[in-house]
C-alpha cells in the first residue's frame, strides 16, 4: 500500500514538472556561404536548370519532429517536413526548370563548414542550382522570446497571450560556381496557444503550423525571385 502512494505521490509531483522544448536555432545562409565576404564568384547558368532543396539548420539542431545531422558549424534535415508533395509539384513548375528534387541524404558527408560541402554533393546529383533553407522559430511568451533549445514549463498558462513565430528564409546557390542568384524570406505567426498549454504534442502542433505558413509564404516569395533571375541570367 505505502509502495502504490509513493507512486502516487510521484505522479503528482511531477504532473507540474511537464514540459516542452522550443525547437533549436536557424543558421545564417550568409555566413555559410562560400568565401563569405569576400568577392563573389561569377555565376554560370545553362538553363532549363536542375535544382536541388535541402533544409539547414544551427548545429546540434532538434525539434519535436526532426533532428539534424552532422556536425561543424551547422546541421541538415536529412528527411525535411518541407515542402510537402504538392508544394514540391508546384515549385517544379516553376520557368526554366528541368527537374527538382529534395536532397539526397546518402551523398551528405558528416561534417558541414559552409555550403561548398553541399555542393559538392548536389554535383553528384547532376544539379545547377541549390535551393537551401532553414527556419527560425521562437515562441514569445510574457513578451518575451524564448532561446532556441529552451524548456516551457506547461500546466500553468502564461500571463499574456502566447505566441509562436516562425521566419524561413532560403538562398539560390549556383552548385558551380558557390554565386548567390538571390534571397528571400517570409514571416508567419500563430497566437492564441492557451488551448495547447496542457500538452506538448500540442504545443509542438502549433509551431509546426507556424513553420508550415512561413514556409508556403516563402515559397510566394521565392517564385517572383526566381522569375527575376531567370529573366536577368537567362
Amino acid at each position: 500500500m505505502r509502495h502504490v502512494i509513493a507512486i502516487v505521490a510521484l505522479a503528482l509531483s511531477c504532473a507540474g514538472c511537464a514540459s516542452y522544448r522550443t525547437p533549436g536555432g536557424a543558421v545564417s545562409l550568409t555566413q555559410i556561404a562560400d568565401g563569405a565576404g569576400e568577392t563573389a564568384q561569377q555565376p554560370s547558368p545553362q538553363f532549363p536548370l536542375r535544382m536541388a532543396l535541402v533544409r539547414v539548420q544551427a548545429a546540434a539542431y532538434r525539434s519535436g519532429s526532426a533532428s539534424g545531422y552532422g556536425n561543424g558549424r551547422f546541421s541538415v534535415i536529412a528527411t525535411p517536413e518541407l515542402p510537402d508533395a504538392t508544394q514540391l509539384q508546384a515549385l517544379a513548375q516553376w520557368p526554366q526548370l528541368a527537374g527538382v528534387s529534395v536532397f539526397d541524404a546518402s551523398l551528405l558527408p558528416e561534417h558541414f563548414d559552409s555550403l561548398a560541402d553541399l555542393r559538392f554533393a548536389a554535383a553528384k546529383m547532376q544539379a545547377d542550382v541549390l535551393l537551401v533553407y532553414t527556419l527560425a522559430t521562437s515562441f514569445r511568451i510574457d513578451g518575451h522570446d524564448r532561446e532556441p533549445a529552451s524548456k516551457i514549463a506547461l500546466g500553468d498558462q502564461p500571463d499574456t497571450d502566447a505566441a509562436v513565430n516562425s521566419t524561413a528564409s532560403l538562398a539560390f546557390v549556383d552548385v558551380r560556381t558557390g554565386f548567390t542568384y538571390g534571397a528571400t524570406q517570409a514571416t508567419a505567426t500563430v497566437a492564441g496557444l492557451a488551448d495547447a498549454w496542457d500538452s506538448a504534442a500540442a504545443l509542438d502542433a502549433k509551431r509546426l503550423d507556424a513553420e508550415r505558413q512561413a514556409f508556403a509564404a516563402l515559397l510566394v516569395a521565392a517564385e517572383k525571385s526566381w522569375s527575376g533571375i531567370v529573366g536577368r541570367y537567362r
